[in-house]
C-alpha cells in the first residue's frame, strides 16, 4: 500500500486510470471463465457464448495493455522526479553533512534503491489484474455454491493470517541486505580505485576479497536468499491450502449433500482457475517487498538531507568588492577516525584584506583543509562568526558569499566542460591558459568542452588550474596545488603563476609545504593541532629563513 500510496501522490490521475483498466481486465479474466464453465455444461456452440467469448478475448488485452501502458510512462517519471528531486537536495544541502552520510550510501540510493521503487510499478497492473480476477471468481463461485464459498474464504484468511508471520521477518531481512549493500558498494569504490595498490601487494588483494568484498557479498548473498525461501515456503504453503479445498469439494462435500458432475467440475474449475492469480499475487510480493525498503530508505535520506535544510539562495549576482573577511572566534568540530576525542579547530581570530598572498602551513591534519572550507563557506562555524565587509556570512548570503572565492583542492574533481562559463573568447582564452600551462600539444578546447581529461594526476592538476583561472574572481584558494608538479612546474607556479595573480588585485591563499617558496607570500600563517601558532607578515629574506626553521 505504501508504493502505491507513493505513485498515487506523484500522478493519481495516470495511476487510477491504470487501475481501472487492470481491474477491466481482471474481470475480463473472471467473465471468461463462466463464459467456458458455462460452454462446459451446455455442451453445445450457443451464438451468445460465441460472440461472448470474442469479445472478452479483444478486451482483456486491451485493458492489461493500456493498463501496463500507463504505469510504464509513471515509472519512468518517478525515476526520473526522484533521482533530480535527491540530486538537487544533495547539491544544496551542507557539505559537512554529505561528508557524514558517505558516498557509497548515496549511490546505492540513486543507483539501486530508486530503480527498486519505479521498477514495483510494473507489477502494479499485474496485482490489479489478479486482485480483480480473484475477486471475480470468488463471486462467480458464490453464485455456484455459498457452501464453497464460505469453505474457501475460511481457508483464505487462514492462508494469509498464517502467510504474514514470514512477511514480517523478511522486511526485517531485506532490510539487512539494504544496508550491507551500502557496505558493499564502498568495497566496489575501493576495488575501482584502488586497483593499482591491490595488485601490487598479494596478501592486501586476498585479505581485500576474503574479508572485504567477498564476505560482504556473501551476506547480502545470504539474505537475500533467506528471505527468498521464506517467501517460496509460504507460497508453497498457500497452494496446499487450496489443493485442500479442492480435496474438500471432491471427497467430503459429496458425503454431505448430493452434487452433479457438472457442479463439481464448475467448482474445481473455478479453484484452479483461482489458483494462478493467487500464486501471481504472492510472487511478485518479494519485489514489492523491496520496493518497500527502498522506499523506506529513500524517505529517510530525503528526510535527512531537508532536515539540514538549504543553502541556496533565491538569486546569486556577481561577487561584490570587497574591503575585509574576518573569522571572529571562528570554531569546527569533527571526529577523526582512530582517535578517541573530536578534533577541535580554533576559536580562529583572523582578518584578511584584497590583494593579499596567504601561505596556510603545518603539520598534517592540523587543520589547514578545514580552515579553508570555513574561509569558502563551505562548513559553517559552529561558533563565532564569519564575515565579509562587517556583514556576518549565514545561510541566506552564504551561496553569494562563496561566489567570491576560486579553489583548487587538493582531492578536486575534474569536469570535461567549462560547466556554468559563458564568454564569447572562452575557447580562446582557455588556449592561450593551455599554452602556458604546457597541455596544448596533448589537450585542445571547442565550445568549452576538453578534448580529454585523461592525463596524468599532475596534468590533470593544470587543467582545474585553467578552470580557475577562466573563472576570474577576486579570492583564489589552492590546497597542496604543487604537491603533483615536477620542479619546474612548481617554481612556475610559485615564481609566475601566483605572482600574476597578485598583480591582478586578486587575493590569494596557498596551502603548502613547500618551504623554499615561502618567501613568494606576503603573509604566513600556521596552523597546529587546529590552533593559529603563527600569523606573520615578513621580509623575503628572513621569511625564508624563519619558515625553513618551522618544517
Amino acid at each position: 500500500m505504501k508504493i502505491i500510496a507513493f505513485f498515487l501522490k506523484h500522478s493519481p490521475k495516470i495511476v487510477l486510470l491504470s487501475v481501472v483498466a487492470g481491474i477491466c481486465s481482471g474481470i475480463c479474466n473472471a467473465a471468461l471463465l463462466a463464459v467456458i464453465n458455462r460452454a462446459l455444461k451446455a455442451g453445445r456452440s450457443d451464438t451468445v457464448l460465441i460472440w461472448g467469448f470474442a469479445g472478452l478475448c479483444l478486451l482483456l488485452p486491451f485493458a492489461r495493455y493500456t493498463s501496463e501502458r500507463l504505469l510504464s510512462r509513471l515509472g519512468q517519471e518517478a525515476m526520473y522526479n526522484l533521482r533530480l528531486q535527491l540530486c538537487r537536495q544533495m547539491l544544496v544541502v551542507p557539505l559537512l553533512h554529505l561528508e557524514q552520510l558517505g558516498v557509497p550510501r548515496l549511490l546505492t540510493t540513486l543507483t539501486d534503491d530508486i530503480p527498486a521503487i519505479t521498477n514495483a510499478v510494473s507489477i502494479i497492473p499485474l496485482l490489479c489484474v489478479n486482485a480483480a480476477l480473484v475477486v471475480g471468481c470468488l463471486i462467480y463461485l458464490g453464485i455456484l455454491s455459498w457452501t464453497v464459498l464460505v469453505v474457501v474464504l475460511v481457508f483464505m484468511v487462514l492462508g494469509i493470517a498464517t502467510y504474514q508471520l514470514p512477511i514480517i521477518k523478511v522486511q526485517k531481512i531485506f532490510g539487512l541486505a539494504r544496508r550491507e549493500a551500502d557496505v558493499l558498494q564502498r568495497h566496489f569504490r575501493g576495488l575501482t580505485y584502488g586497483a593499482k595498490e591491490l595488485k601490487m601487494h598479494n596478501q592486501r588483494r586476498q585479505a581485500f576479497v576474503k574479508e572485504g568484498l567477498e564476505a560482504t557479498a556473501t551476506a547480502v548473498q545470504r539474505h537475500n536468499i533467506t528471505g527468498l525461501n521464506l517467501y517460496t515456503a509460504a507460497a508453497s504453503w498457500g497452494q496446499v491450502l487450496v489443493f485442500i479445498v479442492i480435496g474438500l469439494i471432491l471427497f467430503v462435500l459429496p458425503t454431505i449433500r448430493s452434487l452433479t458432475g457438472p457442479m463439481l467440475i464448475g467448482y474445481v474449475l473455478t479453484l484452479l482457475y483461482l489458483m494462478t492469480p493467487l500464486q501471481v499475487i504472492m510472487n511478485t510480493l518479494p519485489q514489492l517487498t523491496r520496493a518497500n525498503v527502498a522506499l523506506n530508505t529513500v524517505n529517510e535520506l530525503g528526510f535527512t538531507l531537508a532536515s539540514q535544510g538549504s543553502e541556496e539562495s533565491a538569486e546569486v549576482t556577481a561577487p561584490k568588492e570587497w574591503m575585509v573577511l574576518e573569522l571572529k572566534a571562528v570554531t569546527h568540530r569533527y571526529y577523526r577516525e582512530g582517535e578517541s576525542s573530536d578534533f577541535i579547530l580554533g576559536p580562529i581570530d583572523l582578518t584578511f584584506r584584497p590583494g593579499e598572498m596567504v601561505f596556510i602551513i603545518g603539520g598534517n591534519g592540523s587543520g589547514k583543509t578545514t580552515l579553508v572550507k570555513l574561509l569558502t563557506g563551505l562548513y559553517a562555524p559552529e561558533s563565532g562568526e564569519l564575515c565579509l565587509n562587517g556583514e556576518p556570512v549565514g545561510k541566506d548570503n552564504r551561496e553569494l558569499y562563496r561566489q567570491h572565492f576560486s579553489v583548487v583542492f587538493s582531492d578536486f574533481y575534474l569536469f570535461e566542460t567549462m560547466l556554468g562559463l559563458v564568454h564569447p573568447e572562452l575557447d580562446r582564452q582557455a588556449s592561450e591558459y593551455l599554452e602556458q600551462l604546457k597541455l596544448s600539444h596533448k589537450v585542445q578546447i571547442d565550445n568549452g568542452k576538453l578534448s580529454t581529461t585523461d592525463l596524468s594526476q599532475g596534468q590533470r592538476k593544470r587543467l582545474a588550474l585553467l578552470t580557475a583561472f577562466l573563472e576570474d574572481r577576486p579570492i583564489y584558494v589552492f590546497d597542496e596545488w604543487a604537491a603533483d608538479q615536477d620542479p619546474y612546474f612548481k617554481d612556475i607556479f610559485y615564481t609566475h603563476l601566483l605572482p600574476d595573480l597578485k598583480s591582478r588585485s586578486k587575493t590569494v591563499f596557498v596551502i603548502s609545504h613547500d618551504d623554499r617558496y615561502y618567501h613568494v607570500a606576503d603573509r604566513i600563517i600556521k596552523l597546529d593541532e587546529g590552533q593559529v601558532v603563527s600569523d606573520t607578515a615578513k621580509e623575503p629574506t628572513v621569511l625564508t629563513m624563519a619558515s625553513r626553521q618551522t618544517v
